[in-house]
């Protein structure tokens, strides 16, 4: 499955999944990461959101999860924080596969949803973790 996603999306021939269990690719401003479950038999898939260099501030996680509760598009994934990358991704786990045409639809909508919470997404939740003064302030001029 994995590896027919990314030829279609045009990667050099892949095994898709390394003997470790990982795979992934770069593709229109997006990364997205695959990763077999051995334990639960399942597959994995991440998009990148946001790679923070320091542990993020408190809050900051919390209100990506808000942002996904109040129904912002996340591409039918949900938040993931990854402390051992410091990564925020949108991920969705396979427990059982969809048809591979179902699969590639659904990565690229998860890539797609990565980039507009990288670009829009990123900035609210700054805003309302170090910024909230700004928001209510704007609240009261509606």
């Amino acid at each position: 499955m994995v590896q027919g996603f990314l030829h279609e999306e045009g990667t050099p021939p892949s095994p898709g999944i390394n003997p470790q269990g990982f795979g992934g690719l770069n593709a229109g401003g997006a990364s997205l990461y695959f990763e077999w479950l051995e334990d639960t038999q399942a597959l994995k898939c991440s998009a990148l959101v946001y790679r923070f260099r320091e542990p993020p501030k408190p809050g900051v996680i919390e209100t990506f999860q808000a942002e996904e509760r109040e129904g912002t598009d996340s591409g039918g994934g949900t938040v993931d924080y990854e402390r051992e990358n410091r990564g925020l991704y949108l991920a969705r786990t396979y427990t059982r596969m969809p048809s591979e045409r179902a699969f590639a639809k659904e990565m690229r909508r998860l890539m797609k949803a990565s980039i507009k919470w990288n670009s829009e997404v990123l900035d609210r939740v700054a805003s309302r973790v170090f910024h909230p003064e700004e928001l209510e302030s704007k609240d009261t001029t509606r």
